[in-house]
């Protein structure tokens, strides 16, 4: 047991008192909040910056979805850097980066700059978009490796990012709004340079790069997470959460567009959000038995039926009690997969392995705004529903195929005389 865990052992329900009781989280917490709320801003503010001096959605949209695929793709790259030199190292110069190529993709919009130039400033922007949130789960992992309080720490993470995705976007649309149509993305520069320089100051409670841990020993070697084969699955898996998010952004604008009530957009996805959050709030204050790969598939499971409801609702009250279920299931698979990394991954490629799956939910997430969009021009009003349904279910029979691949590696001994005992099967 590391000596930051400051709970006992025989603690039976690990709970949220207990995790932010332990030594040192307020120091990366309260930094880390800060600088992960502009992730949730940057869109929407790219968004209404772009469509209020192009006056086109589409455009504004193309420049947006270029943001989030180069932070998919780069982020990645980012968290590997970060095992192996340290998060300081490279969150530093990456919040520099973000905070100029931010403020250089609002002057230009601002200055009606050629549309090529929007673009080739959008790809710096997505690409030095800070990974905190997975610097947050890295750091959790070393606080507590080893102890019940994980599967909390993984709930209560959750609950921060939607907590994150809930208020960034009401935050930006205000400011754009009521302030100015450029007040989003100044926010967002500024919110990530005192926020990014704050949590990289908090030297005490990042991981140790793998590159010291060489040198002080050397037999610890750096490992790429995607050489893991669980990580790859979650990757695939959490491509399908992100359908989930974007198949519903654009199919309830569509909805209640067509129902002449588009207001109701923001309850309907409220409602979503709201049962999100609450399952991860409940989520992590259970104490489960049942072994994490198990339970990410009954998650999983679930979500893909719920989802699969979505394209059926022809009112508004039933949609949105479909949706309340969607959200509902989607923090416990989210939760899990983020727990199944700390048993999967070693310390020194973890950062890596929760970017890639914060890279993945992105991904999928881009890829089913594209998708849902030519669905509703094409098919019918609601057709977008369809993309929730097929990235859920694809990603629960993946799931089903290869979920021995999920169970993480034996750690047991071999005593004398060469008999072997059963390694008792670890639970949360």
């Amino acid at each position: 047991m590391p000596e930051n865990y400051t709970a006992t052992v025989t603690d039976k329900r690990p709970g949220y008192g207990q995790l932010l009781r332990t030594r040192g989280a307020w120091t990366f917490l309260l930094p880390g909040f800060a600088a992960r709320q502009p992730f949730a801003m940057l869109t929407l503010s790219t968004v209404l910056l772009v469509q209020h001096t192009t006056g086109s959605y589409g455009t504004a949209g193309a420049v947006s979805a270029t943001t989030g695929v180069s932070m998919a793709l780069f982020a990645p790259f980012t968290g590997k850097l970060a095992d192996r030199f340290g998060q300081r190292a490279v969150l530093v110069p990456g919040v520099l980066l973000h905070t100029a190529s931010v403020l250089l993709l609002t002057v230009l919009a601002l200055t009606d700059a050629p549309l090529w130039t929007l673009f080739v400033a959008a790809v710096p922007t997505g690409a030095s978009t800070p990974q905190v949130g997975p610097m947050v789960r890295a750091r959790w992992g070393v606080k507590l490796q080893g102890s019940p309080l994980m599967t909390t720490a993984a709930a209560f993470e959750s609950v921060t990012d939607e907590f994150t995705f809930v208020l960034g976007p009401l935050f930006a649309t205000a400011l754009c709004t009521s302030v100015h149509p450029a007040a989003g993305l100044v926010t967002e520069a500024s919110l990530t340079l005192l926020g990014g320089l704050l949590f990289a100051a908090q030297r005490g409670t990042q991981p140790l790069p793998s590159r010291s841990a060489g040198a002080a020993h050397a037999r610890v070697e750096h490992v790429s997470a995607l050489r893991i084969p669980g990580v790859r699955v979650l990757i695939v898996a959490f491509l399908g959460i992100g359908s989930v998010f974007g198949g519903m952004q654009v199919a309830l604008a569509a909805f209640t567009e067509s129902i002449g009530e588009p207001g109701l957009n923001g309850v309907l996805y409220g409602t979503f959000a709201a049962g999100n959050m609450l399952s991860g709030i409940v989520c992590g204050a259970v104490a489960w038995k049942i072994a994490p790969q198990r339970r990410l598939l009954l998650a999983y499971t679930a979500l893909a039926v719920t989802a699969s409801g979505l394209w059926a609702a022809q009112s508004v009250l039933l949609l949105a009690g479909i949706g309340l279920l969607v959200g509902t299931c989607i923090a416990p698979a989210l939760i899990t997969g983020y727990t199944l990394v700390e048993k999967l991954v070693p310390p020194t490629a973890r950062t890596e392995a929760f970017t890639w799956l914060t890279g993945a939910v992105a991904l999928g997430q881009a890829a089913a705004v594209t998708v849902a969009g030519q669905l509703e021009d094409r098919l019918w009003d609601g057709a977008g529903f369809l993309v929730p349904m097929g990235g859920t279910v694809l990603a629960v029979l993946l799931l089903a195929t290869l979920r021995s691949r999920l169970v993480p590696p034996s750690t047991g001994r071999t005593v004398a005389r060469g008999v072997g005992h059963r390694v008792p099967v670890s639970v949360d």
